[in-house]
């Protein structure tokens, strides 16, 4: 099984930016589907971005296409989330996750495999 480990998070403020990473450890992480997520307290986890294995299929929530990019690099077995002109409703919790299929999923129940997560606030 796959195990993720984010970085990246951090303090930035209002259309600034962020890479967030997403290394996978074991596993097949190089077949798998892999997705960002976010969670703000007291709210569900939200899906933000997902790549299909070989990064040619992308999907974006309505409320980051065009500020955000995810993109892969297998050699490196690492995922990146690249984060531009970020609005304080970007703060939240983000999660990456892998999915063991080949169809690209964004509902997390379609995710197998989850990281610890890393914070993200923007201020205004």
């Amino acid at each position: 099984q796959v195990e993720l480990v984010e970085s990246g998070g951090g303090f930035v403020q209002a259309g600034g930016s962020l890479r967030l990473s997403c290394a996978a450890s074991g596993g097949t992480f190089r077949t798998s589907v892999m997705g960002w997520f976010r969670q703000t307290t007291g709210k569900e986890r939200e899906f933000v971005a997902a790549i299909s294995w070989t990064g040619g299929t992308r999907y974006y929530a309505d409320t980051v296409r065009g500020r955000f990019t995810i993109s892969r690099d297998n050699a490196k077995n690492t995922v990146y989330l690249q984060m531009n002109s970020l609005k304080p409703g970007d703060t939240a919790v983000y999660f990456c996750a892998a999915r063991a299929a080949v169809r690209v999923a964004t509902a997390p129940r379609d995710y197998e495999t989850w990281g610890q997560g890393t914070q993200v606030t923007v201020s205004s």
